[in-house]
């Protein structure tokens, strides 16, 4: 294997992608014999060279693979970097007494990082979570027999053959479908017809932060204002109002008569008089 390229890098193909396919390419592909011996000092002896050639040998089969998920419209350089972190945790599981070759063996790890590669970035939001719904994303094109959407029979049919529920599928369907939106309208999109963008919908009551510091100003504001207005007031048209608005226990009019020696009537006409003060005081302009 002395013909293995020493500086090529296993993780990833680089800017370059076909000057990396065609350095695969060039890797000669290893005998039944040369896997099994490699494979073996792996295995019994933890050889990190026997692991590198066995990767470099396998190499040319993740871009195989990778290819065939050109539909997606994710790079393929993408693709076959995360393909080959497959191939990587194969090898590094690959029992020389499993009696298969490497390839066979590594297929269904290739595959799963790459699939879960296209889960995470084919859409902002991830389309697939649970094991029915990656299974469905990836076979659902493949198994629909016309380009429109899924009649009641057919979307049927299509959960039996899978496994799952037909409103499961007809779900998948739908995310399938759907595109992402952007956040925010184009500072150009004038046109009335145009469905609102999410920020226009989606953000909650409160949130725009000019609107909060003017909140919190004038709320400030209103809070000095009051502040000032009860200490203009004389000490007991300031007792009278905290004992009837502000104590946690309030007074009645009374309880404040039979303690200021006056009538309850009395009370009630200071109070309003203390009340028409500082309404006034909080009408002033700024």
């Amino acid at each position: 294997m002395s013909n293995l390229p020493a500086t090529l890098d296993l993780a990833s193909p680089g800017l370059n992608l076909d000057a990396y396919v065609k350095a695969v390419n060039g890797i000669a592909v290893l005998s039944v014999e040369e896997e099994q011996a490699l494979a073996n000092r792996l295995y019994q002896e933890g050889d990190v060279e026997a692991a590198r050639q066995l990767v470099l040998a396998n190499l040319r089969f993740v871009i195989y693979i990778a290819r065939s998920y050109a539909g997606y419209g994710l790079p393929e350089a993408d693709l076959i970097q995360e393909g080959n972190i497959g191939l990587m945790k194969a090898v590094k599981r690959f029992n020389p007494e499993y009696k298969v070759r490497l390839v066979s063996f590594a297929v269904h790890w290739i595959k799963a990082e790459i699939h879960e590669f296209i889960l995470r970035n084919w859409r902002i939001v991830r389309v697939a979570t649970t094991k029915a719904q990656k299974k469905l994303f990836f076979n659902l094109r493949s198994k629909k027999q016309q380009l429109g959407w899924l009649g009641q029979k057919e979307a049927a049919l299509i959960a039996a053959d899978l496994g799952v529920k037909p409103e499961t599928v007809v779900q998948m369907e739908g995310r399938l479908a759907a595109s992402d939106t952007a956040f925010d309208a184009s500072a150009d999109d004038d046109d009335e017809m145009l469905v609102p963008s999410p920020a226009q919908y989606l953000a909650a009551e409160g949130t725009d932060p000019a609107e909060i510091i003017a909140m919190m100003d004038a709320s400030s504001d209103e809070i000095s204002r009051l502040t000032q207005a009860m200490h203009d007031l004389d000490e007991r048209a300031q007792m009278i109002l905290r004992r009837r608005w502000l104590d946690e226990s309030k007074a009645t009019l009374h309880e404040l008569a039979a303690e200021y020696g006056i009538s309850a009537e009395r009370v009630r006409q200071l109070e309003q008089a203390a009340m028409k003060k500082i309404k006034a005081a909080m009408d002033q302009p700024l």
